[in-house]
């Protein structure tokens, strides 16, 4: 089975069923031995009606206890083996799903890694919430089909066989049996794949609808839209629901069938045979047999009935997986070779679209009414999608990838947390030392965090941070951007959850702490701008006005009125001082903040 170290191999994405063959072909040898043990299996369950007949006829009937008790010894011998071989089919089978839930787990986490900051762009959260939580659990059951799928065809011609030898009308029957059943269960098959695929899609709709709930509650209720969003979440929800019940409609009928079918056969099978032995064409023992055998089958055509449902199952949820594993990362951001090396020494940087242009080691801020608008700005400048920006006059998609991440940092406010203990989550893949981060965590304003947690820096937080307040968040990203110490940082409303007091101090504090180092803030708050030595003003997308915060509220009306409008709209109330200097997770301000995880 892999393991967590192993390499799982470039997974063939021309469909759902090649996803699948991709699967089996990853496990050749342990795929051989499922199939081989799940024949093996049956056809030993098969065996037992044969030895009991023998039983009868040789020993039981003629009255020889000898005979008698050496079947009698051979039934139990089997039965022995069968119950070993039963174990083995199992744990093998079982190793066979484990390896395909996990080596798709690996795949998945690859792409959505390879994808990076393009993957919210052209994938929706709940698409791979769906694939990771549901998707991969249903195409490792689908492998069934190598071990009880395997073994049911194998035991059906095997009976087949066996009844040849007793009465060939009733193998004919018995073979002309699985045709039927293909006819009745195949539509249903279909049909199923097809309302399976729609209940995927409404499930991964519902469940973004959940996800913007929970992470947008609080600004709902204060925009009164709460009521709105609930009706739509409910009409969803009955979407699905009566959808749920499609699927179920479809799934009862194949799992009654499954089992309704073997039945009326076996019932058909056994009067034929009772009439057979009635006239004397059967001897007891025969009749016998052949109920043992049709009662046998009644699990193999379960199974294949079994095995078609989880098939059609594990195609739609392949299907989902290969879309995923189509996506392309955007050409711009993609890891390439490069044509040229980024600047040796601080340089410029210019976005000829919005006309924005940050010079080295000074402290830029971007204004704009529209927070999309701005933080596309800091996506062109920070490689983030395709752009023409330039970096020294070396146009910044030529420069290789590994050298724009490492000189120029994108800090987002809604960037990902990870679980662990603060020291962890600030420091990531590096080791800094005591020294570093007190400064740090001093030029974010984060002392009261640090001492508000009972033990400090080694204090556990949780994923995203959810222990934490929003305000104590939005400081613990502003840390490990500082503690990362980048060339250039771009940094995106690196304080809109923050009361007046508090950021105040943070941007004194990361004016000092980024003295002659490149760092761009987008921003409308007053007491950030007046610490910019550069204030750029757009509008539509484009900078209108470039200056001094002081100059720009004298001669610009529009810059005037938006950044007043902050300033009215940031003064602290009494919720902030209770909060202890942090708006609460759902704060308006930064509900907006960018989407895109970096």
């Amino acid at each position: 089975m892999i393991d967590a170290y192993e390499d799982p191999g470039t997974p063939d994405r021309r469909g759902g069923w090649a996803y699948l063959a991709w699967l089996v072909r990853c496990q050749p040898w342990r795929s051989l031995a499922g199939a081989v043990l799940a024949s093996v299996w049956m056809v030993l369950l098969a065996t037992a009606p044969y030895l009991l007949s023998r039983a009868v006829d040789d020993g039981l009937e003629p009255g020889d206890t000898a005979a008698l008790t050496g079947w009698t010894a051979a039934l139990f011998a089997v039965g022995a083996l069968n119950a070993w071989v039963s174990i083995m089919r199992h744990r093998t089978m079982t190793r066979v799903r484990m390896d395909a839930y996990f080596r798709t787990t690996k795949v998945v986490l690859a792409q959505t890694v390879r994808l990076g900051a393009a993957l919210p762009r052209q994938a929706g959260a709940a698409e791979v919430v769906t694939i990771g939580v549901s998707d991969v659990q249903t195409i490792a059951g689908a492998l069934t089909v190598i071990g009880p799928g395997v073994g049911s065809v194998v035991v059906y011609v095997f009976v087949a066989g066996l009844l040849l030898s007793v009465s060939p009308l009733l193998a004919v029957i018995v073979l002309l049996g699985m045709p039927v059943v293909a006819v009745l269960v195949g539509p249903l098959m279909a049909r199923l794949q097809g309302t399976e695929t729609e209940y995927r899609e409404r499930q991964g709709v519902l469940t973004a609808r959940i996800g913007d709930l929970a992470g947008g509650l609080r600004v709902l209720n204060g925009l009164g839209g709460k009521e709105l969003f609930a009706a739509s979440f409910d009409r969803d929800s009955q979407r699905l629901r009566a959808q749920g019940y499609r699927v179920g409609a479809v799934t009862s009928w194949m799992q009654a069938l499954g089992v309704g079918l073997p039945t009326l056969f076996l019932a058909v099978v056994t009067w034929l045979a009772a009439r057979l032995a009635a006239q004397g064409d059967l001897t007891v023992g025969e009749l016998v047999s052949v109920y043992g055998y049709v009662a046998v089958l009644i699990g193999p055509v379960a199974f294949l009935v079994e095995m078609g449902y989880q098939l059609s199952r594990g195609v739609v949820a392949a299907r989902r997986v290969v879309r995923l594993l189509c996506l392309e990362p955007d050409p711009d951001t993609a890891p390439g070779a490069g044509v040229a090396d980024a600047p040796v020494e601080p340089s410029v940087l210019h976005d000829p679209v919005s006309g924005v242009r940050v010079a080295p080691g000074r402290l830029t801020a971007l204004v704009g009414a529209r927070h999309a608008e701005v933080t596309a700005v800091v996506d062109r400048l920070g490689r983030y999608g395709p752009s023409d920006a330039t970096w020294g006059g070396v146009r910044l998609d030529a420069v290789p990838l590994d050298q724009v991440r490492e000189r120029i940092l994108v800090a987002d406010n809604e960037a990902d947390l990870f679980a662990g203990s603060l020291r962890e989550v600030v420091g990531g893949r590096r080791a800094p030392s005591p020294s570093d981060v007190g400064r740090a965590v001093w030029a974010a304003a984060a002392d009261d965090i640090v001492q508000g947690l009972p033990e400090g820096l080694e204090s556990p937080v949780t994923a995203q941070g959810r222990s934490l307040s929003g305000g104590q968040r939005q400081r613990v990203r502003l840390v490990r951007a500082l503690l990362a110490d980048p060339g250039v940082l771009l940094a995106v409303e690196p304080t809109s959850a923050l009361d007046a007091h508090t950021e105040a101090a943070v941007a004194q504090r990361l004016r000092a702490a980024r003295t002659g180092r490149t760092t761009v803030v987008t921003t409308t708050s007053p007491l950030l701008l007046a610490q910019a030595d550069t204030v750029h003003f757009l509008v539509d997308g484009k900078v209108t006005a470039t200056g001094r915060h002081r100059d720009l509220l004298e001669r610009e009306p529009g810059y005037r009125a938006l950044v007043a409008r902050e300033a009215e709209d940031g003064d602290p109330g009494p919720g902030d001082a209770a909060a202890g200097g942090d708006t609460g997770p759902g704060s308006a301000t930064g509900a907006g903040a960018g989407e895109v995880v970096r």
